[in-house]
């Protein structure tokens, strides 16, 4: 069952502040990605598309002299960190369920390992797709975080997708209940 869709997130004042200052073309090419890897990694596609799009609403921006500085940003940024503390608050008061909500905001908190000390961290499925989703769509130099997308096709990809989540969602639990 899902609680919150995609589309409820978007229209959010929060997503809408956040994201878009870090790139809603790049939140939703990651929430695609992360559908097609939540099949192989048998991952709720509910999850994994509401974590990709929302992995980055942490971010801060990193000026210097009126400039961004992207050394700055890569020396000093925990964008993570906040991220999954907003995501999780937002994602409460929207409606999703608490759990969902908890695992979605720890898929964002380890979706980079760029503020973390070096060592081995064993991620679950999820936090493995949105990792691979954000990689998958990266550019050098933090470009992918310019790209622009309209509102009204931002709107009918994530109209689309969020179909296409119902509906994986839909056999997933119609081939359950028949084995």
């Amino acid at each position: 069952m899902r609680y919150v869709t995609l589309m409820d997130i978007y229209h959010h004042h929060i997503t809408q502040k956040y994201v878009n200052r870090s790139g809603m073309a790049h939140a939703i090419s990651c929430a695609y990605h992360a559908f097609h890897l939540s099949g192989k990694h048998k991952v709720n596609p509910d999850l994994a598309t509401k974590a990709a799009l929302l992995h980055d609403i942490g971010h801060y921006t990193w000026y210097r002299d009126g400039e961004w500085d992207f050394s700055l940003y890569k020396a000093n940024d925990i964008h993570a960190i906040k991220g999954a503390e907003r995501a999780h608050k937002l994602l409460i008061r929207l409606g999703e369920h608490p759990k969902n909500a908890k695992d979605i905001s720890l898929a964002i908190l380890l979706h980079t390992d760029s503020y973390l000390p070096k060592g081995n961290l064993q991620l679950t499925p999820l936090q493995e797709v949105v990792h691979l989703a954000d990689q998958a769509d990266e550019e050098p130099a933090g470009n992918h975080h310019y790209r622009t997308i309209s509102p009204s096709k931002a709107k009918k990809m994530l109209s689309t997708l969020d179909q296409m989540v119902s509906d994986k969602m839909n056999r997933n639990l119609l081939e359950k209940d028949s084995s």
